[in-house]
């Protein structure tokens, strides 16, 4: 694969680092978190406007439905530099909900969510993760009961980012055993959310309640199972470039941090265990970004070893984001930690990174997986002559 972004890619990510560099630093994110501390405010209303007229929103969405049509090496350049300014937009769980309306709602249905999302009116959350459960398929136990022309929705949703100010909820949920989506509306009958205090201070996650909740059959996607899983390959590539993002901000501030700080007469960074760790993190950087792309570029692609690739970034990504997150806090020393210091952020946001739709050890699972079956299929299929 050709890794070179094309000028339309170049241009996007320029304009999109300018747009967070100029409306969302560090310390306009502060004064955020502190606002949201007494008034439940989940994102940036000015940074998400000014994100809908760039485009961002509606980057997957098709050009019918007033997006711009583009695919998921488009959205991860984006999550990126979202990651990089710990930036307070729904973007991510936005996107995951276009895609899946996009490929499995009716067509009314289409027409009236998608346009929605891509002008970045309104915003959507995917409800998937449950308590004490794995991200993954047979994480799921909420139930989804057929009742008429309806489906009725019971159970209990965790880490649903955004939830408070969202329009729409896609609730993933099991019907007759399998697992299937429903769009639901945020302010339906039956529907509570609680947000959660969670270790990352830069984003909002909420507790969503579903008790008999009322779905049209006109708000059911199609797909199954299949459909649900390749939503969480997909979440699985963006929260893998969003953690990129963060990384290499953590070690952008190490970098610094080294070159300043005087140690017995000398810079700190001209000592070769320094040196030493700050070549390790970039190698986890790049090896990350090498990963996410792949997988971001696979998936466009349509190609065999896409879920393999999702597997694989997000598995390096999961664990790669707490290695330099633990070394970035070890070469700044105490100062890294306390609340003055911009870095206790990103240390915040990669820990929450490293889990979110599913750890390294879930992916990996679902990686061993998916290569014992190859393996097998390669077994029963004859050879060609």
């Amino acid at each position: 694969m050709d890794f070179e972004l094309s000028d339309e890619q170049a241009m996007l990510r320029a304009a999109s680092r300018d747009l967070l560099s100029d409306h969302s630093p560090v310390d306009v994110v502060r004064a955020q978190m502190e606002r949201a501390a007494n008034d439940a405010e989940d994102v940036d209303p000015v940074l998400w406007r000014l994100a809908g007229e760039l485009g961002w929103p509606g980057l997957a969405v098709v050009e019918e439905h007033g997006g711009t049509g583009q695919g998921l090496i488009e959205l991860a350049l984006v999550a990126e530099e979202v990651g990089r300014a710990a930036a307070r937009v729904p973007l991510l769980p936005t996107a995951l909900v276009g895609r899946a309306v996009a490929r499995g709602g009716p067509a009314q249905l289409q027409a009236e969510v998608l346009p929605a999302l891509a002008a970045g009116s309104a915003w959507a959350s995917w409800a998937v993760a449950e308590p004490r459960s794995p991200w993954a398929l047979d994480g799921v136990h909420a139930t989804a009961r057929v009742d008429g022309d309806a489906t009725v929705l019971h159970g209990v949703k965790t880490l649903v980012q955004d939830a408070g100010g969202a329009r729409w909820l896609l609730v993933t949920a099991l019907r007759d055993g399998a697992p299937e989506s429903f769009l639901v509306d945020r302010e339906a009958p039956g529907v509570s959310v609680r947000r959660q205090q969670v270790l990352d201070l830069t984003r909002a996650f909420y507790e969503v309640r579903l008790d008999g909740v009322r779905v049209p059959r006109e708000r059911h996607l199609s797909g199954g199972a299949t459909d649900v899983q390749r939503l969480l390959d997909d979440a699985s590539v963006l929260r893998s470039a969003e953690a990129l993002g963060v990384m290499d901000r953590m070690l952008e501030l190490t970098v610094e941090y080294m070159k300043v700080r005087v140690q017995f007469g000398r810079p700190l960074g001209t000592f070769q265990a320094v040196k030493q760790k700050c070549a390790t993190m970039a190698m986890l950087v790049h090896g990350t970004r090498a990963a996410t792309y792949y997988a971001a570029m696979a998936t466009d692609a349509g190609t065999t070893d896409a879920a393999r690739a999702a597997c694989v970034a997000a598995s390096y990504s999961g664990a790669a984001t707490g290695d330099v997150a633990g070394d970035s806090l070890q070469l700044h020393g105490g100062i890294g930690f306390t609340w003055e210091h911009d870095l206790h952020l990103y240390l915040r946001r990669a820990k929450v990174d490293g889990v979110l739709y599913g750890d390294a050890a879930v992916h990996r699972d679902r990686l061993c997986g998916l290569v014992s079956a190859g393996a097998r299929h390669a077994r029963q299929t004859p050879a060609s002559v």
